[in-house]
């Protein structure tokens, strides 16, 4: 079964997948991402889904990491003295 995914960590690309019938969204995040599931936003055809979404032929899966390496959780803000 075919699928498309969208992965936009780093140079963000989309590709055409192979995957058997039945896959999950956590089997495909497991085999193409690793790591925690948390740190990222995980779409499928454009919508929130559950890890346990069976993947149908033609769908279209996003990955989306929620914190781009190196960048700040907090804007850096410096206070000069006296002001």
């Amino acid at each position: 079964m075919r699928i498309l995914m969208i992965n936009n960590d780093g140079g963000g690309f989309a590709d055409y997948l192979d995957v058997a019938p039945g896959t999950s969204v956590a089997q495909l995040f497991e085999r193409q991402v690793g790591g925690r599931a948390a740190d990222y936003l995980i779409r499928v055809n454009r919508q929130p889904t559950p890890a346990d979404q069976v993947l149908q032929e033609g769908d279209r899966i996003s990955i989306t990491p929620t914190k781009i390496e190196g960048a700040n959780v907090f804007p850096a803000m410096r206070v000069r003295e006296g002001a």
